[in-house]
């Protein structure tokens, strides 16, 4: 699997556990039984940016961003 340089970073602070995310990016994103967000892939697999960037596009409390890798 190739890496692309594109990150995801989640407040938890801020995260409702809404679960939008897991909807745009699934490979990415999962709830756990209890409503927890977790981070599959931090480091954004190639193929998968858009919906990263989708999943940032629709979280209602804005808890989700991405940032590329240095």
């Amino acid at each position: 699997m190739f890496l692309s340089p594109l990150r995801v970073q989640v407040d938890f602070d801020r995260c409702e556990g809404h679960g939008l995310c897991t909807g745009a990016a699934p490979e990415i994103f999962e709830l756990d039984d209890s409503g927890k967000l977790h981070v599959l892939q931090e480091i954004v697999p190639v193929g998968q940016e858009l919906h990263a960037k989708e999943a940032v596009r629709v979280c209602p409390v804005v808890a989700l961003r991405t940032t590329t890798s240095p």
